[in-house]
């Protein structure tokens, strides 16, 4: 078992691989207007296969893996299939080979990674469910599989109708699957309830667990809410008007890559417990930059509009205020960040100023070593404290 699983995974992965070489070539030739977006796409698709990949070497046992290889070689897949759909119809006429075939594949399989990647939530972190959860993935299993088979056949017999349209990213705004593909999205409101129910299994997990089972659902709630902002960001800014969306949308999308790696350092364990320093740093140097650009926008504002000083010294006023706040700013945010989420470190440096504050007070020299050592004991937490006095 042991051995076909390693030629599955080297299989798959080997696939992976194939077709995102083919996406990288494919990038290339199509002279896409808007590189940067696919080469992230590409990187952040690759680390859900690379990401899948070490899960199903380390825990072969556990579906996440799997469900993570797959869901980065599908993913790639469609995304080289989209590529050679604008390459085919948009620069050369539908004249190239396997042009059909594309149509087809585009047409029928890109809700299936959608489909097949959410249950990873329920199953999050070991893959171990209850009968009552597994007869429900079995259940939601074979709907996926109506509701493909349906889009799949509709797409069979009514394909696109009219002159084939392929727009710039490779979607075809003409397809219909007809009333097959119709009758599958009866099935919406089941999966819908199905993915409520999987969020609302590991909101009730997290309400009940603690130590490490606890850490790696922070990891999992973590990776999935900067997932969500980020889809929300590219529904926004994913058509690349401007400039400015055009960074938007590339920001968004390298936060989706933000999920495999959360989910892979939960279900691997790898330094689990620096989840509450990295959310804190991250708000904490948000919340401050938001701030500063607030202060510096402002204070040119201020300066331009009300007070009679030209551009240039607004600006270098504005420039010179920014950095004399942003120590003691930095300092100030960090501390409010950390007393909600990063209690530990919050506490720990409350004992240390509670401690010094003890010193400033005592000349016992017996009062200071029992001060010490129950500050070590508190902040630390060791097996044993002892102070050595030479």
């Amino acid at each position: 078992m042991g051995v076909s699983l390693a030629r599955i995974r080297v299989s798959i992965i080997g696939a992976t691989a194939l077709a995102l070489g083919g996406a990288v070539a494919l990038t290339v030739v199509t002279r896409d207007p808007w590189p940067t977006n696919d080469g992230i796409a590409l990187a952040v698709l690759s680390a859900y296969a690379a990401v899948g990949y070490v899960v199903a070497r380390a825990e072969p046992r556990n579906p996440i893996g799997w469900i993570f290889l797959g869901l980065g070689f599908f993913t790639l897949a469609d995304y080289a299939n989209r590529l050679y759909l604008v390459l085919d119809y948009r620069q050369h006429g539908g004249r190239l080979p396997l042009g059909g075939e594309a149509l087809f594949w585009q047409g029928s399989w890109s809700l299936f990674p959608l489909l097949v990647a959410l249950p990873a939530i329920v199953l999050f972190p070991d893959g171990r469910v209850s009968s009552r959860w597994r007869t429900l993935l079995c259940v939601y299993a074979a709907a996926t599989v109506v509701f493909m088979g349906l889009d799949f056949f509709g797409q069979a017999v009514y394909g696109v109708s009219g002159r084939v349209v392929v727009d710039v990213r490779g979607a075809l705004p003409n397809a219909d699957g007809g009333p097959l593909s119709a009758a599958g999205w009866v099935l919406a409101p089941f999966f819908l309830g199905s993915w409520i129910a999987f969020v609302w299994h590991q909101v009730a997990a997290w309400r009940s667990s603690s130590g490490v089972a606890r850490e790696q659902l922070k990891w999992l709630a973590a990776g999935s809410a900067l997932l969500l902002v980020s889809c929300v960001g590219i529904v926004m800014f994913g058509d690349g008007a401007t400039t400015g969306s055009r960074i938007a949308a590339d920001v968004a999308t390298l936060g989706i890559g933000v999920m495999p790696v959360a989910v892979g350092v939960a279900i691997l364990r790898y330094r689990l417990y620096e989840i509450d320093r990295l959310i804190s740093r991250t708000l904490a140097y948000a919340l401050l930059t938001a701030l500063l650009v607030g202060m510096f926008a402002g204070i040119v504002l201020l300066t331009t509009r009300v007070l009679p000083f030209s551009s240039p010294v607004a600006v270098a006023v504005s420039t010179l205020a920014v950095a004399a706040l942003f120590n003691p700013l930095r300092t100030r945010v960090q501390r409010l960040v950390d007393r909600r989420f990063n209690r530990a470190r919050y506490d720990r440096e409350a004992l240390v100023a509670a401690f010094v504050a003890t010193l400033r007070d005592s000349l016992d020299s017996e009062t200071v070593v029992r001060e010490l050592a129950g500050a070590a004991a508190t902040a630390v937490e060791p097996v044993h404290v002892s102070v050595w006095i030479p």
